[in-house]
């Protein structure tokens, strides 16, 4: 049933009580699909790699065509699902996500599943946005909508912590096309589930649907994106495409916010920004996903390297993060409108930073007990932080505007996670190659990659390699503390005058 209705939520019927929550689990399992996707490569990619032949390159753009494809795609997403409605637009990405995930599955060339990984970011770009909004618009009361964004943004954290985890125990068992083929038959029992409960399709069709807009965005974020990649090559430079990226993303997306000031229904309405509350809650979701991303990388690939941890072992040290977010980010929506987002964001943020700083110190003892108390506390943090950023940035615009708000936070999550990856991907290779000394005294120039060099049959250069690595993996750590705590004192600017007992403020035009 397709319902066409400006009315707003307080004028809707409600649901019953079972049918919101069931709506919420249906919508959670397809955000779980789509943070499992985002990491599930990291121990499946060796063994891919090697059976289809790829390239380095290809490897490369078998990991990125996802997370890319998806930012550029998510502005206008939300606009669209404002257009057509959130809940069709959340079953058209389910369908293309289950075709796109049988087509990875079976890929027989590196080519053809850069293809459907890019296909499968089209379907989560679809679901993302619509997976918030339809919670905006089946949880009328403030407080039971706060509690179930918590719980969204718990269920994001655990899959993308679990990613690794997951990957490691199909590969013990099955094929590398498992990793993908495990995702179509929750797809089309979520199909299926939100046909059957989900809310009435609300749609707008007084609301226009930009393409050019999406395409700018699309040319500008994927141009962006490029350009970073460009520089997490070791030693960094800037090749051709590299600089024609930086211009591509500069023209357009200075086309797109020129264009967004001057539509009547802009994908994009930037004088949302100027509510802290809102501003707090986008800075939050980048800084704590660029976090999660940074450490997920950077500790699998150490311990995998330098300690010899199977792809599960890895796996299962990164999981201890989610271990501390999940039951944080359930409490957080809960007592939200006691403690306040200055408080919960913030304090959260600041939490964190205590847990890298202990990272830091795990780094410099190599202490792998300190390492996991370390994570532990670190997700403590930032599950009291993810929590309620969602509910600071769909509960500060006005109802019409729920798309939008949730493209942008996911927007904040996706490029967060690609700014991680490349700039500390970066980072460790650039510290690592400066700190190794080969036996006869040469530079890192002689192994190019922490891989070649640790299992190099000479044992000295192997050991150099190690502690080379151990530097490495520093400067990351260090890296992510300092980011938490640019974080922290950034929210708790914005949220310094914010209210306990206020998860909203007034913000024009939601009459």
């Amino acid at each position: 049933m397709t319902m066409t209705s400006p009315l707003p939520l307080a004028r809707r019927t409600a649901m019953p009580r079972w049918r919101r929550w069931s709506v919420l689990g249906i919508v959670s399992a397809a955000l779980a699909l789509i943070t499992l996707d985002n990491s599930i490569l990291y121990t499946a990619l060796p063994v891919l790699t090697e059976q289809l032949g790829a390239t380095s390159g290809q490897s490369l753009w078998i990991i990125n065509a996802y997370p890319l494809v998806i930012a550029g795609l998510l502005p206008g997403a939300g606009g669209l699902g404002d257009r057509i409605g959130h809940k069709r637009l959340f079953q058209y990405g389910l369908g293309l996500f289950a075709l796109a995930s049988l087509t990875a599955a079976f890929s027989p060339t590196p080519e053809l599943l850069i293809g459907a990984r890019g296909l499968l970011a089209v379907g989560a770009a679809a679901m993302l946005p619509a997976t918030l909004a339809l919670i905006r618009v089946t949880f009328s009361d403030e407080r039971e909508r706060t509690l179930a964004v918590s719980i969204w943004a718990g269920v994001s954290v655990a899959g993308l912590a679990a990613g690794p985890v997951v990957g490691g125990l199909l590969l013990e068992h099955f094929w590398w096309g498992s990793v993908f083929l495990v995702n179509v038959p929750v797809a089309v029992a979520a199909s299926a589930a939100i046909v059957a409960l989900g809310p009435a399709n609300v749609t707008d069709p007084s609301r226009r649907w930009d393409g050019v807009s999406s395409a700018q965005a699309l040319l500008g974020l994927g141009g962006a994106v490029l350009a970073i990649k460009s520089l997490a090559t070791t030693p960094p430079h800037w090749t051709t495409a590299g600089a024609a990226a930086v211009v591509v993303a500069a023209v357009a997306l200075t086309a797109f916010v020129r264009r967004q000031r001057r539509l009547a229904d802009p994908l994009i309405d930037f004088s949302i920004f100027a509510n802290r509350a809102f501003s707090a809650g986008v800075v939050s979701a980048g800084a704590s996903i660029f976090a999660i991303m940074g450490l997920q990388f950077a500790v699998t690939q150490r311990y995998q390297l330098v300690e010899g941890f199977t792809p599960l072992q890895a796996g299962l040290v990164v999981a201890v993060l989610s271990l501390g977010a999940l039951p944080v980010a359930l409490a957080g929506g809960a007592v939200l409108h006691r403690l306040g987002l200055l408080v919960l964001i913030g304090g959260g943020l600041s939490v964190a930073a205590l847990g890298a700083g202990s990272l830091v110190v795990a780094a410099v003892a190599d202490r792998l007990d300190l390492l996991l108390a370390g994570l532990l506390v670190l997700g403590l943090g930032l599950g009291a932080a993810i929590s309620v950023a969602s509910t600071a940035i769909i509960g500060n615009v006005p109802r019409h505007r729920a798309g939008m708000a949730a493209s942008l936070e996911e927007v904040s999550y996706e490029f967060g996670g690609l700014v991680a990856v490349a700039v500390l991907g970066s980072l460790l290779n650039a510290v690592y190659l400066h700190a190794l000394e080969g036996p006869d005294g040469a530079d890192g120039v002689a192994a190019p990659s922490p891989a070649a060099a640790l299992s190099s049959s000479d044992p000295a250069l192997a050991a150099a390699a190690a502690e080379a690595m151990d530097s490495a993996f520093l400067a990351v750590v260090v890296a992510v503390a300092v980011a938490m705590v640019l974080g922290a004192a950034a929210t708790g600017w914005l949220l310094r005058r914010h209210l306990p007992g206020t998860a909203s403020q007034a913000h024009p035009g939601d009459h």
